[in-house]
């Protein structure tokens, strides 16, 4: 801004405060107010919407300059300019576009959400050039929630007259003619003082403005420019010498926007680095372009690491989202699903309806369209992973794997068809990770279920006198350890028609019938000895049976209906209180001595040692399965009574 235009600007501010000036409509000033204090919640984007405007009128002149060769243009020459003066409180946003006129200056500021830009691209419609990004005519009056003071003075191309607009917010405004030679539009933002909650002066800082304009313009394709002030010393001598030179503050080209064969693994890399605050590289990229519907270019990152904070509700996640090269929202969370919530990157689309404030998106179809695409993508992506680099995909699994499993469970199985192929579970062949195609793959034609194991680890699962007999018979287990897990494969059901058995659900069954029918011969003649025996135990179990599951193992706990036993770990686990209890049976190995044992014991009526034997044999159980005692200092007592006989 010359000198000349600051000097008149400042005059104007010091004319008669009589000067009439023009009210907005009642609606008008509600609107205004609202503006100010409600629908932009976030000060700093003022620059964002200024800018953006700015943008518009250099596209308007540049495309007009494309028809009308009298006011041919080189779009190198068009450019915006922000200074900053700290002694008069003031932020200068200029550009050399198309300006306006008096009647456009009324018609656009002197009427609320009367929007220039969307007239002139309806006037326009069928040029496919035009790239306006705005649309409601109301973020240039963001500007008031920083500023007590606007003035904006105007030189339209088709007009050789300037005219100042001038308002300080819902009390009115005025407009009169002014002296300004080139064509543009300079807008100056008399800052407002300090509050006790708000310090202004950070938006009259160098850096504040060169962080802004990073923040949410960097890719607008005109230079932002400012000029700084450099310090050099003089050859052989310690005297400095000050320059003024310019400094373009964008980037102008976004990286998504260049061509894949133009932009090195690295660029893409330091980019992610940069813009979301990783210290490593990620572990993979992968850059699409739709065209449709609604249009959009994506670039995304799978990050190499879990964040610190990403199980913890501080967590936030989304991508970033750009209209045009402009940064709308820094999070979109309805971009991502939860269970893709661990992706980081960002869309850029022409087609975003957005809002009044332009920081909240409407409920609208091409959001939708979008999520809905990236979703697609992204698992297409992690398929990829897990084939061409499995050692790759086992890390990232390890980190945000659950985040898969909680998208099944949580959607109750709906999202089982676009998730189960990504989950990844340590088997009984090899202890390695292993996907369910792949367990299915080495499935004999005559096993009907997949064989699973709950526990807190794989070491202590593979202990577990269930798991031993599956493995033995030469059937494949997998091994869940995540407290949700069971839960997921309940809500799953089956996979490819094969059912999920938990080994140590009492419906489990590898006996030959010859074999079930000798166990059930058994069960039948030691009836009374297990009732008695669950007299001792209460209703702490629903039955007590003989079995033919273990190897040599004296006992174990199986489960009936839809709790287990590790579930009613997890649930009861939690904070509410539930106190689930899992309708367990005790099953005792009938060609273990301790079966011998327990037969003397009901024939000589020795009941006393019987009941030692069963609470013993019991809390032995438990203890296989991980659960606590609820006595056991009863135990402790009653093992060395035994002991001592």
């Amino acid at each position: 801004m010359t000198s000349a235009i600051l000097s008149g600007t400042i005059k104007l501010l010091e004319r008669d405060d009589k000067m009439k000036k023009k009210q907005f409509k009642a609606e008008s000033k509600k609107l205004l107010d609202m503006m100010i204090n409600s629908i932009y919640t976030n000060k700093e984007i003022f620059l964002r919407e200024l800018i953006s405007n700015a943008s518009d009128a250099l596209d308007k002149l540049y495309f007009k300059s494309l028809t009308d060769k009298a006011n041919e243009i080189k779009k190198e020459d068009l450019e915006i300019r922000i200074s900053i003066n700290k002694e008069e409180r003031t932020i200068t946003i200029s550009d050399n576009g198309i300006g306006m006129t008096q009647e456009e200056l009324e018609t656009n500021l002197g009427t609320i959400a009367k929007s220039g830009s969307e007239l002139f691209k309806e006037n326009n419609e069928k040029q496919k050039d035009i790239d306006i990004i705005g649309q409601f005519g109301v973020g240039f009056y963001s500007a008031f929630m920083i500023s007590k003071n606007v003035v904006v003075t105007s030189k339209s191309i088709e007009s050789g007259d300037a005219y100042a607009w001038e308002s300080t917010g819902v009390d009115g405004y005025s407009i009169e003619k002014r002296v300004k030679e080139n064509c543009g539009t300079d807008i100056v933002l008399y800052v407002k003082d300090n509050t006790e909650d708000v310090s202004y002066d950070e938006f009259l800082e160098d850096y504040t403005i060169e962080r802004l304009v990073k923040k949410y313009s960097d890719y607008i394709h005109y230079p932002i420019k400012m000029q700084e002030i450099k310090k050099e010393k003089k050859e052989d001598s310690e005297e400095e010498i000050e320059t003024i030179e310019d400094k373009t503050l964008n980037s102008m080209i976004p990286i998504w926007k260049k061509q894949k064969s133009e932009v090195k693994d690295s660029e893409y890399q330091d980019f992610y680095t940069d813009k979301f605050y990783d210290y490593e590289k990620p572990a993979r990229i992968f850059r699409s372009v739709v065209e449709g519907k609604c249009s959009f270019t994506s670039l995304l990152f799978i990050p190499s690491h879990a964040p610190y904070d990403f199980y913890t509700k501080e967590y936030e996640k989304g991508l970033q989202l750009y209209s045009k090269g402009v940064l709308i929202m820094d999070k979109c969370s309805d971009l991502l699903p939860d269970y893709f919530s661990f992706v980081k990157g960002l869309v850029d689309s022409e087609d975003i309806s957005l809002n009044i404030s332009r920081e909240t998106l409407q409920e609208n179809h091409q959001i939708k369209l979008i999520a809905s695409g990236l979703e697609t993508k992204i698992k297409k992506e992690l398929e990829t992973m897990l084939e061409e680099n499995r050692e790759e995909y086992e890390k990232m699994f390890k980190d945000f794997g659950m985040q898969f499993k909680y998208g099944i469970y949580s959607s109750y199985g709906m999202k089982k068809s676009d998730l189960q192929d990504l989950l990844l579970y340590i088997s009984s062949n090899e202890k390695k990770y292993t996907t369910l195609k792949e367990y299915i793959s080495r499935m004999e034609s005559s096993q009907e279920h997949i064989y699973y194991a709950c526990g807190e680890t794989v070491e202590k699962i593979d202990l577990l006198p269930n798991v031993e007999n599956v493995k033995e018979k030469g059937y494949e287990v997998l091994y869940l350890t995540d407290y949700i897990d069971e839960f997921v494969f309940k809500m799953m059901q089956d996979y490819e028609g094969k059912k999920f058995m938990n080994v140590s659900d009492e419906a489990m069954d590898l006996d030959s019938e010859e074999e079930k029918e000798k166990l059930k011969k058994a069960n039948e003649e030691n009836k009374k000895l297990f009732e008695k025996m669950q007299e001792s135990l209460k209703e702490q179990v629903s039955a007590i049976q003989f079995t033919h599951r273990l190897k040599n193992h004296p006992v174990c706990l199986t489960s009936k209906g839809e709790v287990s036993v590790e579930m009613e770990k997890v649930l009861n686990a939690m904070p509410n209180n539930q106190k689930v209890k899992a309708d367990v049976v005790m099953e005792i190995n009938e060609s273990h001595e301790i079966c011998q044992k327990l037969e003397e014991l009901f024939k000589k009526k020795d009941f006393d040692t019987l009941e030692k034997y069963t609470k013993i044999l019991y809390a032995q159980a438990r203890l296989i399965e991980g659960l606590s005692l609820e006595n056991p200092t009863e135990i402790s007592n009653l093992v060395c009574d035994v002991l001592s006989k």
